[in-house]
């Protein structure tokens, strides 16, 4: 048998292509485009007949083509060479060239900046690792904690820019005016760290309370008319709170799509997952163990879904622990009452008698309710047996109505004691009306008596003054702020650093394994952090206008939180036994803390549309309610038609017909999403049947041709 080797093209073309091959083998090895030459091995017995010679017309016609591709490299090589101005070689190219070449760096800045970007997301490294050891749901809660850190941020920038540096840069100083004076009494105690830490004495009087701002309708060289820009950073904040957390509401409700995302979930997991622009051991590491946990949220969900339950025994232990929540809950609201009740006899005692205790009593409770509350319903959930996801909500909303609860029973107390407060103004008002009229008295008698003696000068620090209740207040405000801060980072020091040390080295010499028996390490509480960070941001909303301070103490708490709570998940706390997957859009946080937004600026709306300010404190003293500065400011600052328009604009039927315009329109736009997201899960039951169709015709066609 003989080999016959025929090569396909002419082998004048292998001539030509010679230098191509020298040059392709100076470059790194590399998939050739050009198609690559089909060797046909044919068998050739002796007994076949010897294949007839070519005819002349079939060599004149194989000469014709390889003419013709002479002549098409021919033409290729001098196109190449007359537009090799494009490189920057050729007369009138260079433009061209210039302009290739800042396309080239355009793209490549805009590349670079998007990194600069994602390298800019803070903590962003801290999250990833969190979420590749302990899942998704707990990782939700510092996305939500830094999603919080950005909106306390622009409030605070509000804050501060607008309200606390024009007073301190152009108000008068402090000691200039009563309201800007430590009292003649509180003088030799203002400085000392009880009083401080109690935001008294020299706390008290400056920039962080309202009641430190004068009621100058401007101030400084400017002009600044700081009484308006107060009020309307007030408002400003509550409408911006509502603005960014309806646009994340929506951002992530786009972003969750128009239908269920479970069609083939393993594979797109399998697929899909890995990102290979890692470069990074440690990230490559963090990115395998998310995968890992992604992977065991989806089949521990999977195999509940198929789980048979006993639908009786399940129902009586809910119907138990609803009770038992019920119960807590009105213990809880009645522990509270009795503590505002013990606040009020402690208020209208002598302040030098009481204990720490009791003057912190109020707040210590919050906290510790706060605190233990939760745990408690976490054990009642147990009883429930829902799926984690479905616990977790349910723990959210018993503890959310725990805090709200307690909450308003506070703002009850602090509405009593302001109702106090505005009944002692008025006893100081007739007061000061007397040492008034006394001071007047002895300057005339000094007059009479002297008339070249030194003038009658009465000190800020001797002027009596109101209670000032805004101020009182903020004052509650920051108080509860600070001390949830210190109760949390002393829960974690206590209730897992220490216990995770004691589990840690006590283990070897102990009776039984305390890993996994009793104590053993703790499971991040995400119900609990979850609601302390957004109680805690109704207290910053609701405490904001009478302590302009507080979106900045609470940037400090933010800030401090990420970097206490992410040490110590990861060294103190182990991943939760039953592992679940979190919503892709956190819209539940995100709900909730809406809802409380709504209520927390209901009393802060009341007070400013209700309760006449303080005579003697605050850029709206001497108003009869603190709505009344855009009054005067329409009235001084614009034209009479101006003003005109903006009262016709404020009537109250015409605002009425506005909002029952926008009430109509939300509930069309939800109709409308709510019919395009049914349409879209339509489309695709029509395509999976289309595709289930079209496989089993394939199924048939190819049964029949066998």
């Amino acid at each position: 048998v003989q080999i016959q080797v025929e090569e396909k093209e002419d082998d004048t073309e292998e001539s030509s292509s010679e230098e191509e091959e020298e040059e392709e083998d100076k470059l790194p090895r590399r998939e050739s485009l050009r198609p690559k030459r089909k060797r046909t091995r044919d068998v050739i017995n002796e007994d076949d007949p010897e294949p007839e010679p070519e005819d002349e017309e079939t060599r004149k016609a194989r000469e014709k083509e390889r003419r013709r591709r002479l002549k098409r490299g021919a033409e290729a090589k001098k196109f190449v060479s007359e537009n090799e101005g494009a490189l920057g070689k050729g007369k009138g190219k260079r433009w061209f060239a210039f302009k290739m070449m800042m396309k080239k760096k355009w793209v490549k800045f805009l590349r670079d900046f998007e990194n600069f970007k994602a390298a800019c997301v803070p903590w962003e490294n801290k999250i990833k690792a969190i979420e590749s050891q302990f899942g998704s749901s707990v990782a939700s809660y510092f996305l939500f904690l830094r999603w919080m850190y950005g909106v306390n941020m622009v409030l605070f920038i509000l804050t501060f820019s607008l309200i606390m540096l024009p007073e301190y840069l152009w108000g008068l100083p402090y000691g200039s005016l009563p309201r800007k004076t430590v009292p003649r009494a509180e003088e030799a105690s203002a400085a000392n760290f009880g009083v401080l830490y109690d935001f008294n004495g020299l706390a008290q009087y400056s920039v962080l309370f309202y009641g430190y701002y004068d009621n100058k309708r401007t101030i400084g060289w400017m002009n600044f008319r700081l009484p308006l820009s107060y009020f309307l950073v007030g408002i400003m904040c509550i409408g911006y709170s509502f603005l960014v957390v309806l646009r994340a509401m929506t951002k992530n409700i786009g972003d969750d799509g128009g239908g269920d995302d479970n069609t083939f979930n393993f594979s797109w997991k399998v697929f899909c997952s890995w990102d290979y622009l890692i470069g990074n051991p440690e990230t490559a590491d963090n990115k395998f163990n998310s995968i890992t946990m992604n992977f065991k949220e989806a089949i521990i969900e999977e195999r509940a879904a198929q789980v048979e339950e006993n639908i009786h025994l399940i129902r009586f232990l809910r119907f138990l622990a609803n009770f038992f929540v019920f119960l807590t809950l009105g213990g809880s609201g009645y522990l509270i009452f009795w503590a505002v009740k013990r606040s009020q006899e402690f208020a209208q005692q002598d302040p030098d008698t009481l204990g720490w205790w009791e003057k912190n009593e109020m707040n210590m409770v919050m906290s510790l309710l706060g605190m233990f509350c939760p745990t408690l319903f976490d054990l009642f959930a147990e009883l429930e047996d829902y799926h984690p996801l479905i616990a977790l909500k349910w723990l959210l909303v018993r503890i959310f109505a725990l805090l709200l609860g307690n909450l308003y029973v506070f703002i009850l107390a602090l509405m009593d004691e302001i109702n106090n407060k505005i009944e002692e103004e008025k006893l100081v008002k007739a007061n000061i009306t007397l040492w008034e009229a006394n001071m007047i008295k002895a300057y005339n008698d000094s007059l009479s008596g002297n008339s070249t003696g030194a003038p009658f000068f009465v000190h800020p620090a001797d002027v009596p003054r109101g209670p000032c209740w805004e101020t009182m207040v903020g004052q509650e405000f920051v108080r509860l702020t600070v001390s949830d801060v210190l109760t949390t980072y002393v829960t974690i020091l206590i209730g897992d650093f220490l216990r995770a040390c004691f589990v840690r080295f006590c283990n070897y010499c102990w009776c039984w394994d305390l890993e996994y028996g009793y104590p053993s390490y703790t499971e991040f509480d995400i119900s609990g952090n979850v609601l302390a960070l957004i109680f805690n941001q109704g207290m910053i909303w609701m405490g904001s206008f009478f302590a302009p301070s507080l979106p900045g103490i609470n940037i400090l708490r933010l800030h401090t939180s990420m970097y206490f709570q992410c040490w110590a998940v990861m060294c103190c706390n182990v991943p939760e036994a039953r592992v679940f997957k979190a919503s892709r859009s956190n819209n539940f946080y995100l709900g909730m803390l809406l809802l409380i937004l709504f209520l927390s600026t209901m009393p802060v709306l009341y007070m400013i549309v209700s309760l006449p300010p303080s005579f003697d404190c605050g850029p709206f003293s001497g108003k009869n309610r603190m709505f009344e500065v855009i009054g005067e400011t329409l009235e001084h600052d614009f034209p009479s038609w101006m003003a005109k328009i903006l009262r016709q604009l404020s009537n109250p039927g015409l605002v009425i017909a506005v909002v029952l315009v926008m009430a109509l329109t939300i509930y069309y736009l939800n109709a409308t999403a709510k019919g395009q997201k049914a349409a879209n899960l339509d489309l695709k039951k029509k395509m999976k049947l289309q595709a289930l169709e079209n496989k089993m015709r394939n199924k048939k066609m190819a049964a029949a041709r066998a």
